[in-house]
């Protein structure tokens, strides 16, 4: 071999661990952009699952300012400013979208084909058209679907376990959800099979909410289911207030709403999902495209149990619902 050809190769083999390591500290330094497209309209409302979100990227070893970068976005429930959040986030050019409600999801999977969509909580992404089948979502979403439907029954039949004598229920929806037709169908449904009268009351805004509570005492209910809807979320504590002033005792599928004042909820794990949803953008920043990664489905269900509201409301809870639940406060 000629002398210069041996100088060279020898040279590029003493190169070669110095360019691999340069390269790997490279990809160390990037800090990935991952946008979060809440609901609320602040921090401070979305900090019990921002608080899981955080820590959940937190435990799986990204730093913000080290390796990662936040890019929250607060829309206030306004469907102007879902849209405005999603092209700003496109704009950042953001590695990843975590969409937390099905508003957000369309929107973003609107504004952008390319960016993976992680979405938290949404009741059907096939027909909402953000994938186009659980096993195998294509395009660039995936993330956690939710069972709100399939649960309707086993709300229905909970309530009916705390309440004795209960007949009289009035499902309280939020009119501008999409969702909420589905659900007052498959709620009525569950209902009649429990010999239960139950018809919805809608409300629009915050300030519907004490109006309507008291309608449906008026309406002499036995109890309130609460139906989808973040909305209803953001407001759990004027909601629990309000069925406490008029006695009435209320169901939600989100338990960190029971503190405020209902007296139980069952559904799906909530911080588990956003655990879950961190979870796939760590595949998605490794490589995994959002198509290759099907969507989940709960694989716990949660029963919480507000003790105190049950005292409040005259209400003695049976041992054999308590002996069940996840969470019982008071």
């Amino acid at each position: 071999m000629e002398r210069r050809k041996f100088i060279a190769i020898a040279t590029a083999g003493a190169a070669w661990p110095l360019m691999v390591r340069a390269q790997q500290n490279a990809i160390r330094a990037k800090i990935a952009k991952v946008g979060v497209l809440w609901h609320a309209g602040n921090a401070d409302q979305e900090k019990i699952y921002l608080d899981v979100l955080t820590k959940a990227f937190s435990d799986l070893g990204y730093v913000e300012g080290r390796n990662i970068g936040f890019f929250h976005r607060f829309p206030a429930e306004e469907p102007e400013r879902f849209q405005m959040f999603a092209r700003e986030l496109v704009e950042d050019k953001v590695d990843a979208i975590v969409a937390v409600t099905a508003l957000g999801a369309k929107e973003a999977k609107r504004t952008t084909s390319t960016i993976p969509i992680v979405f938290v909580i949404v009741s059907d992404p096939v027909g909402s058209g953000l994938v186009e089948s659980l096993a195998r979502p294509g395009g660039n979403a995936t993330g956690l679907s939710l069972m709100a439907i399939d649960l309707s029954g086993k709300r229905l039949a909970l309530l009916k376990e705390a309440v004795p004598n209960l007949s009289r229920v009035a499902l309280l929806v939020d009119a501008t959800d999409p969702f909420t037709q589905r659900a007052v169908k498959a709620n009525q449904a569950a209902a009649e099979a429990l010999g239960i009268s139950l018809w919805p009351a809608e409300v629009s805004t915050p300030n519907d909410i004490e109006p309507a509570f008291s309608k449906i005492a008026q309406d002499r209910a036995d109890g309130v289911i609460l139906g989808a809807g973040s909305m209803l979320f953001n407001e759990r504590a004027r909601i629990g207030s309000s069925a406490l002033a008029h006695r009435l005792p209320a169901l939600s599928f989100i338990a960190e709403m029971v503190p405020h004042g209902l007296l139980l909820s069952y559904g799906q794990d909530f911080p588990d999902f956003f655990r879950r949803a961190a979870a796939d953008v760590d595949k998605i920043l490794r490589g995994t495209k959002p198509a290759d990664i099907p969507v989940e489905q709960p694989t716990r269900f949660k029963l919480a149990i507000n003790l105190n509201t049950a005292k409040t409301l005259g209400l003695t809870v049976p041992p054999s619902l308590l002996a069940t639940a996840d969470e019982v406060i008071g």
